[in-house]
């Protein structure tokens, strides 16, 4: 097998305004809502960093700055801590160096491919990762080690994560129209944007991670507004296929709409149910509510 490119870059679009979540996102960004105790950014981070990816690349937009802050050096907090004889280990996942972390600002919200596009420069000319952080996926390992599997297996290329859903819920999705299957990897030979209902190639959606080549950058540079009057990332991903190798990873694990009221709340409840500290507790209140 010849060598190929390690995915060492990924890119998180965090420039949304979070509006289905008004009034917490006023002023807090969706993404540092929590799930249980950590901020659904962090969770994207730690799948990142489980991985092997180095770089973290924030696209963000204004009032975004808790982000930032987040991943930085709380030096007040932990000398206070640590003055109290409190453990400061729970702040080690939040601490991203210099080298470890890049932002840059979507100026205007003109869709995801346009954010994606905003980090060019710092992508550069190599094969990198994007996580969509309202999209939890819950898996051991995590969904993007799970893509870095199969990426180094078929030698490189595009890869997609995509899940299996019913017939009559692929209108509000991205769909893959499939090519030959081998186990969770199926060749992707075309995609679709929200099909209208019942005209779906398959039943298989697109579900918030990738890994592009970086040409993806030059098709989106002269992408034209799609769907909603943006720029689609996956009207540039349909330019790539025939051009380079295309496939699509099915996610082994759970995937909570977090940009939903209802999956945000489903994530919270099913990630406490699981923790020892809290979960008996929970179980015991579910069972006492519910009757």
């Amino acid at each position: 097998m010849t060598d190929i490119a390690p995915i060492r870059k990924a890119v998180f679009p965090v420039a949304g305004l979070g509006t289905r979540f008004l009034p917490a996102t006023k002023a807090i960004p969706k993404e540092m809502l929590p799930v249980v105790d950590r901020p659904l950014i962090q969770y994207a981070v730690d799948e990142a960093r489980e991985a092997g990816i180095e770089q973290m690349i924030f696209v963000t937009g204004r009032g975004k700055s808790a982000i930032e802050d987040h991943f930085d050096i709380a030096f007040e907090l932990e000398k206070t801590m640590s003055e109290r004889g409190k453990d400061i280990s729970v702040l080690e996942p939040t601490r991203l160096g210099p080298g470890n972390c890049a932002y840059v600002r979507q100026q205007e919200p003109l869709g995801l491919g346009h954010a994606i596009w905003c980090a060019r420069d710092i992508v550069g000319d190599e094969p990198f990762a994007i996580f969509l952080p309202d999209e939890f996926m819950v898996g051991k390992p995590g969904c993007m080690k799970q893509m870095v599997d199969a990426y180094t297996r078929i030698g490189g290329g595009n890869l997609i994560s995509v899940l299996e859903v019913a017939p009559e819920e692929t209108s509000s999705y991205g769909v893959i129209a499939p090519g030959k299957r081998d186990g969770a990897i199926t060749e992707v030979t075309g995609l679709v944007e929200k099909p209208a209902p019942g005209t779906a190639p398959s039943n298989l959606i697109i579900s918030g991670r990738y890994i592009l080549q970086p040409e993806v950058m030059r098709t989106l540079e002269h992408q034209e507004k799609g769907a909603g009057g943006e720029i689609q990332l996956t009207d540039a991903m349909a330019q790539m296929i025939g051009n380079q190798p295309f496939h699509a990873v099915t996610f082994d694990g759970r995937r909570f709409d977090c940009g939903s009221k209802a999956g945000f709340a489903a994530a919270n409840f099913a990630l406490a149910l699981e923790r020892p500290d809290i979960g008996p507790e929970l179980r015991a209140f579910a069972v006492d509510l519910l009757g």
